[in-house]
């Protein structure tokens, strides 16, 4: 890595900085930065639509050096300040682990902003929060101690876009307290998705989104009309084919889809949820992946009336997750069992809601016609079609039903399917549902 090209850029600019600070009259001319195209990292393409200036780029590189080669910018630095001594207004620190040079906000005002007051402001204005490079996440400065100046604060990227432009692509998180999600895949292909013709085209338009949302928004110069991202609600009863749907929309686009673990984002601490949904969201947001939120009233249900302090801080809570969610920009799935659990202002921010019926008999016998194994065979006196018009069972019921039966048929080392076996695992299904089999 370090014969790329914008390394030896960096490199090559660091030092004419050093030798004109320290021997101001000579006139070594200012390196010229290649084109961010040209550039050996895997700089995602919303960074070079971005038209970074050369400070901007700049600061970038000098960001992920330490990154790329731990000796990089000791190596030059140390040439030059073994004959010079100390030189605090370079800035940088040493880490706990990592023991090389790492930049701070100083080392950037040094580098890119000399003495020139305007130069200076205008880099401090970089790790606001309101900059490029803020509001995607992507470099910040680490607060320092307590009473010392902001900018000998630490650079920071974010782990995500090191691994994005020096491996091409993101590691997936692992699930744990700051990322609590993970990944959920299906085997199973959109012919085995069976849902009404309505519902399936609505399900089709997200496939499109994910496929051709980026072409809108910046290709089609749609981004200043419409808000980033895409927001969906899921809704019917379980069972139904609302995380299949979901699973198959990450399958057919090559997205990973997240299930978020609700249990562990939603605390009984007061702003920790906030937090732990903004240490998600900002993670996810990077790669694009879809976020899949089941059983979603917990989070986004109706918000209360206020009564106490903790209602106070429960309404605040939604209103931050309507906010955020509202900003990222992929795509959100909201499945929850009934519509009308969910907050009424967020409703309005859905660019689509998908109703998810439970199925009706054409649906339900071609459910029970796919659903056993090509290895068994049927006994004369199962006739699907009856089971199927006679009993009200959804896709999730069903695959239940055909496993019990499947495991009796095991048991009793047959490769054929009885009718009690079946009718057996109804009456289980019904039972589960506080329904009474007739």
């Amino acid at each position: 890595m370090t014969n790329f090209l914008e390394l030896k850029y960096l490199s090559d600019f660091i030092q004419y900085r050093l030798e004109q600070h320290f021997n101001s009259e000579k006139d070594k001319p200012n390196p010229e930065i290649p084109d961010i195209n040209d550039w050996n990292l895997h700089i995602p393409n919303f960074i070079k639509k971005a038209k970074l200036d050369k400070e901007e780029k700049l600061l970038l590189l000098l960001a992920l050096s330490p990154h790329i080669q731990s000796n990089f910018l000791d190596g030059i630095i140390q040439n030059k300040l073994t004959s010079t001594g100390d030189f605090p207004q370079l800035g940088g620190v040493r880490g706990k682990n990592f023991r090389g040079f790492l930049p701070t906000g100083e080392t950037a005002l040094f580098l890119l902003g000399d003495n020139d007051f305007e130069k200076r402001k205008k880099i401090q204005g970089f790790f606001s929060s309101e900059h490029f490079f803020g509001k995607h996440h992507i470099l910040w400065l680490e607060d320092p101690p307590e009473g010392e100046p902001r900018m000998s604060g630490k650079i920071v990227v974010s782990q995500e876009y090191v691994e994005i432009m020096t491996l091409g692509e993101a590691n997936k998180p692992n699930f744990s307290m700051k990322f609590p999600a993970q990944v959920i895949e299906t085997e199973m292909e959109w012919k085995d998705l069976v849902l009404p013709e309505g519902t399936l085209n609505q399900v089709k338009e997200l496939q499109t989104w994910i496929d051709h949302g980026d072409t809108l928004l910046n290709d089609w110069g749609m981004r200043k009309k419409l808000k980033p991202g895409y927001r969906v609600l899921f809704h019917g009863p379980p069972g139904t084919g609302k995380t299949l749907t979901a699973s198959l929309l990450g399958k057919y686009t090559g997205k990973d889809v997240y299930k978020i673990d609700l249990s562990m984002v939603v605390s009984k601490f007061i702003g920790e949820t906030e937090k732990n949904l903004a240490n998600l969201l900002t993670k996810a947001e990077k790669t694009g992946n879809i976020l899949f939120f089941d059983e979603a009233d917990a989070l986004f249900g109706k918000r209360t009336n206020v009564r106490d302090a903790h209602d106070k801080y429960a309404n605040q809570e939604v209103s931050y997750l309507l906010q955020r969610i509202e900003t990222y920009n992929g795509l959100v799935i909201l499945a929850s069992n009934l519509k009308s659990n969910i907050d009424e202002s967020f409703v309005r921010r859905f660019q689509a809601i998908i109703h998810f019926p439970m199925p009706k008999f054409s649906e339900r016998k071609i459910l029970w016609k796919n659903a056993f194994p090509k290895k068994i065979r049927l006994h004369k006196d199962v006739d699907i079609v009856q089971v199927a018009q006679k009993y009200e069972l959804s896709g999730a019921e069903i695959m239940n039903i055909v496993q019990y039966a499947c495991l009796c048929a095991l048991k009793d080392k047959k490769k054929t399917i009885y009718m009690n076996y079946i009718t057996n695992g109804i009456k289980r299904e019904y039972e589960k549902g506080g329904r009474i089999m007739r």
